[in-house]
């Protein structure tokens, strides 16, 4: 593979949330848990969010309830 490829690819890997706020994090975790998206762990983990934060946002109280092992 050339370095552009490389480059590119990278890029792409790591450039997924520029400059995220904490409100769009909840957001965000919430259409994760909607979408059963496994990337939730890590926004859970990287801001520290509660589970009560997430469950005012929107989220099920079944789903917080069944990962709530990650919540601070």
């Amino acid at each position: 593979m050339g370095k552009s490829k490389k480059r590119i690819i990278h890029s792409g890997k790591n450039d997924q949330f520029i400059r995220l706020s904490r409100e769009e994090a909840v957001k965000t975790v919430v259409e994760f848990l909607k979408a059963g998206n496994k990337e939730v762990y890590g926004l859970i983990t990287l801001f520290g969010l509660t589970a009560e934060e997430v469950l005012e946002a929107g989220a099920d109280y079944e789903t917080v309830a069944g990962i709530r092992s990650i919540f601070k």
